[in-house]
């Protein structure tokens, strides 16, 4: 079977759904194709950064983003020498409508963008749907094959492909787009230990001790924790087995040691696999990479997301125009990759130092907490705490809504009916 749209947009993650809904907002007749048949995923990131939440307030959706179940993170804090902690990034100097990061699961987030998306004739989701390869046609991409959960196969023709699908892109490699691999020092044990109603908190706070780095993420019922150690650690930690796992933990937060029980095996540990590369083009005829398909993300700062969405943001704006006129050339998509190579480069660039400077002596058990320098810096110079809140938080080049897709709040929406191929 043979169908034809004006765009396909890979994977229906963050960046897939924003920009689905932009461009239908625009009058591009949009489908976006998701292998999955919900949203329903533990440990993707979580954080939705201020940028993000005022992109969601233009767009009309920052009432509904808010109802959602949620905690606020208003600063990210280090454990220093004597039982106290020294803010980093303080989010409330940032003069912004929203000076916090919102822990929000990725799924209720999805979930609204669906319902908007929805709402817009020239929108369309299907579930279940996974892209199996492009299609390729006069030196160009013309479109995708896919296959649904049922088996069934097709081929989907558009204008342009764009890939929002993710570190294991579908489309990149179908693409032939080659991504630089940087080094990275370590990979991320995900879980979560139990929130006590008294233990408050509103930051986000690593624990530094030598040869453990872990860090804390206050959720609303519970805390999301990262472990992090030496990469291609994962087949020996789950070798030795979840009392060894908890041994861990409680080296590097002792204060947690009354709840590490409540893990019963190493099958409740996520792993990831931590990448950080960067494609030198973005493009090729016919289809682009975009978020984690263009560069892979350390968590890091937690910017992998909000970085995605803003991609998703700059590409809908500049190729809004060239679809709605049914064609799209080779320099209509550099002009994505040019305005948001640098921002991406920027921030890569500082999560290399961040890997070489502090994560890195830590996990090699040379160092408990962060550099001397920086502790002196940020306790004479509390000023200087609106810079890394500025970078996270808002970051290097902060994209804002387009005026086509901007709504009021009062704008209804329906609930979707995700479809099913």
């Amino acid at each position: 079977m043979t169908e034809h749209t004006t765009c396909v947009v890979v994977g229906g993650g963050p960046a897939g759904m924003v920009l689905g809904l932009l461009l239908a907002r625009a009058g591009v007749e949009v489908t976006v194709l998701e292998k999955h048949g919900d949203f329903l995923r533990d440990f993707r990131g979580d954080t939705v950064h201020p940028s993000t939440l005022r992109l969601l307030d233009e767009l009309g959706l920052g009432e509904r983003f808010a109802a959602l179940p949620q905690s606020r993170v208003e600063e990210t804090a280090f454990p220093v020498e004597g039982g106290s902690t020294l803010v980093l990034a303080d989010f409330r100097l940032l003069k912004t409508p929203h000076p916090y990061i919102a822990m929000v699961p990725q799924w209720d987030l999805l979930n609204l963008l669906a319902d908007a998306g929805r709402a817009e004739a020239h929108f369309h989701l299907r579930m279940d749907t996974e892209v199996t390869d492009l299609i390729r046609e006069s030196g160009r991409v013309a479109g995708v094959r896919y296959r649904t959960a049922d088996g069934e196969t097709g081929e989907l023709r558009s204008e342009l492909v764009v890939g929002c699908d993710g570190r294991w892109s579908v489309v990149r490699a179908g693409a032939r787009l080659r991504p630089r691999e940087f080094p990275v020092p370590i990979d991320v044990w995900w879980f979560r230990l139990p929130r006590h109603a008294d233990d408050g908190a509103t930051a986000l706070v690593p624990s530094m001790r030598k040869g453990h780095f872990a860090a804390v993420i206050p959720r609303e019922d519970y805390f999301q924790i990262a472990y992090l150690a030496r990469k291609g650690l994962d087949a020996r930690l789950r070798a030795e087995g979840i009392d060894r796992f908890r041994e861990r933990i409680v080296a590097a937060l002792p204060r947690f040691a009354d709840r590490v029980g409540t893990l019963q095996s190493m099958d409740e540990v996520k792993h990831l696999d931590v990448r950080l590369n960067l494609l030198r083009r973005w493009h090729v005829e016919g289809a682009l990479c975009i978020g984690d398909a263009a560069h892979a993300m350390s968590p890091i700062g937690g910017v992998g997301i909000n970085l995605a969405v803003q991609d998703a943001v700059a590409t809908a704006r500049l190729l809004a125009g060239p679809l709605r006129r049914g064609r799209v050339t080779s320099g209509d998509l550099a002009k994505v990759n040019r305005r948001r190579r640098l921002p991406t480069v920027l921030v890569q660039t500082i999560q290399r130092a961040m890997h070489r400077g502090i994560v890195r002596p830590v996990i090699e058990g040379r160092r408990s907490g962060p550099p001397k320098a920086v502790v002196a810096i940020l306790d004479r110079i509390p000023g200087v705490r609106f810079i890394p809140a500025y970078l996270i938080g808002i970051g290097f080049l902060a994209e804002r809504a387009p005026a086509f897709a901007r709504r009021s709040p009062r704008t209804p929406i329906s609930r979707p009916t995700l479809e099913r191929r």
